[in-house]
């Protein structure tokens, strides 16, 4: 069988294998991450006014989506361990769309670079999140996760 171009993740026999990134160059890599929850008024006024009963809601999102960026490798099969040099999350009230943004940036030095780690911060403390408001209401949608850039390695990306 003929090494697929198209497919890195599938060796020559066609079965699933994790890509060989000995020869890569190490270089700075940087991605963006974003994504939504959308929890209702009520929910929204109790985070502001810091009444969530299981505490600092976003302060556990935070640590929550700093420690799954470090873990990734752990989480999704394939993906290499990566040398990360800092993770950042930021939460913004959208009150109009009653919703919270999280917005990752992952950076590190690495032959591979951080997409997935700043795909998997942004999702874990959306999920962290929905876990320290499920008590007020399990009315909440998780949506709109994204990659918004990354930098270094072959090829940049900017949405």
């Amino acid at each position: 069988m003929e090494k697929s171009k198209e497919f890195t993740h599938i060796d020559d026999n066609g079965k699933v294998r994790m890509v060989d990134v000995s020869d890569k160059r190490h270089s700075f890599r940087t991605a963006e991450a974003i994504g939504y929850i959308i929890l209702g008024r009520e929910i929204i006024k109790k985070i502001r006014e810091s009444k969530i009963q299981k505490g600092d809601v976003f302060a556990a999102a935070k640590i929550a989506g700093i420690n799954a960026a470090k873990k990734n490798w752990e989480l999704i099969p394939l993906c290499h361990q990566i040398k990360i040099t800092n993770v950042d999350i930021k939460f913004k009230i959208l009150e109009k769309e009653k919703k919270v943004e999280a917005a990752s940036v992952v950076k590190g030095y690495d032959r591979t670079g951080v997409e997935m780690e700043a795909l998997t911060a942004v999702s874990i403390s959306l999920l962290t999140i929905y876990d320290m408001c499920k008590a007020i209401s399990k009315d909440m949608l998780i949506g709109g996760i994204e990659l918004v850039s990354k930098t270094g390695g072959k090829s940049d990306y900017l949405k």
